[in-house]
């Protein structure tokens, strides 16, 4: 990260125009530093102020995530854990706190997951050490891995190859298929009401025209 940046480069930083945040330094709501020359400049230290990240000297995390599917697949769980423990050990990699849950790698409300998301944004994980990249989540991978390097951690994966039980493939398959399943049907659904609307605000003389025509 470079110490300092000026506006149109902090504007880019933090996804954010340049009228907003010359908008927000003349509201005082997030002041810019000032060159010589009276050219709005910003550090390092602010960008780490915006994004909520938290500058202390606390050790940051190493944490290992795991997961499965159901309460059905106890073993695979058991199995996770401890590949990961000989995988970190044979590393000399120490780890600071184990997060895992039950539930779909569809579902992005798993309470742990949420609460390593959190950990994360807040700059507190150094490292993250899961098992396969679907242990985390069934797809958007990159984009949670982009998440993680944008507040410094890097994400291990322990086995680059995707080797779910091939139950929980299924299920997270047939849970794909009645979404959009039920999509399409809302979709007809919706066109049916359209098309009685119209048909029930069709005034008589419009129908007795088409009649007569």
């Amino acid at each position: 990260m470079k110490p300092t940046y000026r506006l149109n480069e902090f504007a880019k930083l933090i996804n954010r125009s340049v009228k907003t945040l010359q908008k927000l330094d003349r509201l005082g709501k997030f002041k810019a530093h000032r060159t010589a020359t009276n050219r709005r400049y910003y550090t390092h230290n602010q960008y780490l102020e915006y994004m909520g990240i938290a500058k202390n000297n606390t050790k940051k995390k190493f944490i290992v995530y795991y997961r499965v599917s159901s309460a059905s697949q106890k073993n695979d769980m058991q199995s996770q854990r401890q590949a990961i423990e000989i995988f970190c050990t044979a590393r000399g990699l120490a780890i600071d706190e184990w997060f895992y849950d039950i539930g779909s790698g569809l579902n992005y409300k798993r309470k742990k997951f949420l609460k390593l998301m959190d950990l994360v944004e807040a700059g507190e994980v150094s490292t993250l050490i899961i098992a396969h990249k679907d242990r985390l989540v069934r797809f958007g991978f990159e984009w949670f891995q982009y998440f993680c390097e944008k507040h410094g951690t890097e994400i291990v994966i322990m086995n680059q190859e995707t080797l779910s039980p091939e139950q929980e493939m299924t299920q997270d398959l047939i849970s794909i298929i009645h979404t959009f399943s039920c999509r399409l049907y809302g979709l007809r659904k919706y066109k049916k009401i359209i098309r009685q609307d119209v048909n029930d605000n069709i005034k008589p003389q419009d129908t007795n025209k088409k009649s007569n025509s």
